[in-house]
């Protein structure tokens, strides 16, 4: 057979998908939305590391160099401060310049440097400010707004910035000091865990997308085989009905090929417009790998033709009949397990070899094992649906409509929930990694938010200032108690030592009690009180030798350094002293709220006059009213109010490792595109169904069945396979998640991870059963039984 007659064949299928009538038309429309969908989010995932490098590239492109050292002042030379607040948990990020010449660099992204008191904010920092949502924020940026920041400074367009030229800012209280610019950090090797989660993770997301384009070309199988039926009588032969049936998925793939690009097109279009788990990207940066892309586009056509030829290698068109199938043999379940053996095969041995001080795994081997673990249980479905549905007999007419539907053909609904199958699988042996590995990449912080939520300091420069600044903070909309302290150092007294270099110095807190007790434990405390505080070494702290050289009860401490280096000396004049009493108690420090152990002397109020400290600060903790929503932005907004420069932190009980945030930040977007596209497909496949039975339906209707009746029908015929399907979910995705753990000597941390996977899959399976309704209603009419 030539080349020429086999193009004939495809062309002639090709022509029957948009040429075969209303029905054949709407088949292929509907095998190109499914496709379409599939292709579209395949080039969205390989669009994702283009998007991630990107946010990168533009995060270390309007960075300050920070490369080389400026020590002096330049005519194109600035001085920089970089600030971060939240805002109703939105993260807002700000860069302060002081220019210190007449010509410093452009930030990127903006038309010309700020005017002095005027600040350049982002499209979406700027709405934000003009909405009455914003009032809060906007006392927190006291600048005019003089521009917008254009693409090239920022990461994306929801991203909240602003870029602000101030006065205040001098070499005591800045970042550094730069002249350019754009400077990159080299990255860190992601370490083995993290590699094997993201290799499990891209098998767990993209197979359910290929699993539903292969059930995508299968669409509308029966009305195909009646019209090649017909071929069959006008001398067709059944090599070439293969052959016209390959060229009708083919046509039909390619025009879902064009269909994703559309839906990618658009998607890409408004990228910006969307935020999924706080990220969003640029049109521009949304390209697909080519690689990848070009192994999607070229995959698509070719698995549907393969996906066709091997679904008609069951059925016999003759030319008498419509379709003639032989009494239907039992699905056979030695190639299913054989595909589950294989993928265990090259899992199994693997475990114990993810070490996390690695930089390296098998990557093929995990990818292909779990690839065949979780194509095996998808294929296993059929089977346990066509055994479970055997054993199905008495119930109600609803139930008994289902039962036999599925008897019948119980292969089209296993096929039509496979892809909800393959994503909560995967998804139960994904969460089972999470947790496992959030030990490693999670830490406990130590800090204790029922003490303290927010802790501020702010350099007051006098003992009055920093008491006024706790003050107002104990104002404060929204603050519930206050813990402040002034605080400074103290030095010992007298010449440098034989071999010292420096003169040994410790830290003095002034507090009222209750304010000290979060540092120390004390046995007893009044007004007068003096403590020697020791931490004993913990966390670092030094060794109680080396505080009890500068602090001891009955010493002499000097209030300001007695040997200052030679740009302080120009101060002169002798330090102030203060003798510690004799009566100062020896206490042990105790962990403050933000977790740390705190060493050197504490003071109440009217042992020692605060006025004489040498350029004290105030720190402030702060504990929140519950009942106040917007507490913590009225703490922001009075620091900021106080001192621009001031340091706010909200205090946390653990912090996550920066890459494995970044992973998990991956992998959450693309499962929500992933659950997207499953209900999408759900839907599809759902409606296709229904519209094969239109006849039926109409019939049944036409002979007095109720159409609530069928309604449940509907309903069963959805619910018993994937009521299966969620079964076998468990226990492969259970089954899976511990072979992965294996890998790294991990155990399972919960047992009862499934059950969140469950009910979004329950609730999936509502969802589309409910958005079908209308649909079915609609073919439950009499008209349903003319026929052209």
């Amino acid at each position: 057979m030539t080349l020429r007659t086999r193009l004939r064949d495809l062309a002639l299928g090709a022509r029957f998908s948009v040429a075969g009538g209303r029905s054949g038309r709407l088949r292929t429309l509907l095998t190109a939305t499914g496709v379409g969908f599939g292709v579209a989010l395949l080039l969205l995932a390989a669009s994702l590391p283009n998007m991630l490098f990107q946010r990168e590239v533009r995060e270390s492109v309007r960075a300050v160099d920070g490369s080389g050292t400026v020590d002096a002042p330049r005519p194109d030379s600035f001085l920089h401060l970089g600030r971060t607040t939240v805002y109703r948990d939105d993260v807002v990020s700000g860069l302060l310049l002081r220019p210190e010449g007449d010509r410093p660099p452009v930030p990127p992204g903006a038309a010309a440097f700020p005017a002095r008191g005027e600040m350049l904010v982002s499209p979406a920092l700027r709405e934000l400010l003009d909405s009455p949502e914003g009032a809060l924020l906007r006392e927190r940026l006291p600048y005019r707004i003089g521009g917008t920041i254009g693409p090239a400074g920022l990461i994306g367009p929801a991203e909240l910035r602003y870029v602000a030229h101030v006065g205040f800012l001098t070499t005591d209280n800045f970042d550094g000091r730069g002249v350019r610019y754009g400077w990159s950090v080299p990255e860190e090797p992601m370490n083995a865990f993290l590699i094997l989660l993201v290799v499990v993770a891209c098998v767990v997301l993209l197979l359910p997308v290929l699993v539903f384009i292969a059930t995508a070309v299968r669409f509308g199988g029966e009305q195909r085989d009646r019209r090649l039926a017909a071929l069959r009588l006008v001398g067709a032969d059944t090599a070439m009905i293969r052959r016209i049936a390959a060229g009708e998925s083919l046509a039909g793939s390619l025009l879902g090929l064009l269909v994703g690009l559309g839906l990618f097109a658009v998607a890409r279009r408004f990228a910006g417009a969307f935020t999924i788990w706080d990220v969003n990207a640029y049109p521009g940066d949304v390209v697909p790998m080519p690689a990848l892309a070009a192994l999607a586009l070229v995959a698509v056509p070719v698995s549907s033709v393969v996906v066709t030829l091997f679904a008609m290698r069951g059925v016999i068109v003759e030319p008498l009949g419509v379709v003639r199938t032989s009494t239907p043999r039992r699905r056979r379940l030695w190639w299913r397990l054989l595909l589950l053996a294989a993928g265990a095969a090259l899992l199994v041995p693997l475990r114990g070899e993810v070490q996390v001080t690695e930089a390296s795994i098998d990557t093929v081997g995990v990818a292909a094992g779990t690839t065949l673990a979780l194509i095996g249980l998808t294929t296993l479905l059929p089977w346990l649906v066509e055994a479970g549905v055997k054993r199905l007999h008495a119930g109600p007419v609803a139930w008994q409509l289902a039962v036999r539907r599925l008897q019948l053909s119980s292969g089209t609904a296993a096929r039509a929930v496979s892809g909800i199958v393959v994503a909560a699988t995967g998804a139960i042996a994904l969460q089972m990694l999470f947790q496992a590995m959030e030990n490693d990449f999670t830490q406990g912080t130590g800090q204790d938010v029922s003490r303290a939520a927010i802790v501020v300091g702010v350099d007051a420069g006098s003992a009055g200032a920093a008491r006024e600044t706790i003050a107002r903070f104990e104002r404060t909309e929204g603050v519930r108690d206050v813990v402040g302290i002034v605080e400074s150092h103290v030095w010992r007294s007298g010449p440098l030592g034989k071999g010292e270099e420096y003169t040994p110095m410790s830290s003095l807190r002034v507090g009222d009690c209750a304010s000290l007790a979060e540092f120390a434990r004390l046995p007893s405390c009044k007004d007068g009180d003096v403590f020697v505080l020791l931490a004993h070494g913990a966390q670092g702290s030094p060794p109680d030798s080396f505080v009890t050289r500068a602090v001891r009860p009955g010493a002499l401490v000097a209030l300001r350094d007695p040997h200052p280096s030679a740009p302080q000396r120009a101060e002169g004049g002798p330090p102030p002293q203060w003798r510690i009493p004799a009566t100062a108690r020896v206490v042990d420090s105790r962990p403050d709220p933000t977790g740390m152990h705190q060493y050197g002397v504490l003071a109440t109020p009217s042992a020692i006059d605060a006025a004489r400290l040498d350029d004290p600060d105030a720190q402030t903790m702060v504990r929140l009213d519950p009942a106040v929503p917007d507490a913590a932005d009225h703490v922001r907004n009075t620091a900021e109010k106080i001192d621009p420069t001031s340091w706010v932190r909200t205090l946390a009980e653990t912090e996550r490792d920066a890459a494995f945030g970044s992973v998990r930040t991956g992998i959450l977007v693309g499962s929500t595109l992933t659950m997207l596209l499953v209900a999408a497909s759900l839907l599809v496949a759902t409606l296709e169904q229904l519209r094969d039975r239109r006849r039926l339906l109409s019939s049944l209707v036409a002979f007095g069945t109720r159409r609530s009746t069928l309604s449940w029908s509907v309903l069963w015929q959805t619910a018993v396979p994937i009521t299966v399907g969620l079964i076998l979910s468990v226990v492969g995705g259970t089954g899976l998640g511990v072979v992965l753990l294996a890998m790294g000597g991990q155990r399972v941390q919960d047992w009862w991870v499934f059950l969140p996977v469950v009910g979004i899959g329950l609730g999936l399976i509502a969802a589309v059963t409910l958005l079908s309704m209308p649909f079915l209603w609609r073919l439950m009419r009499a008209d349903g039984l003319r026929t052209e």
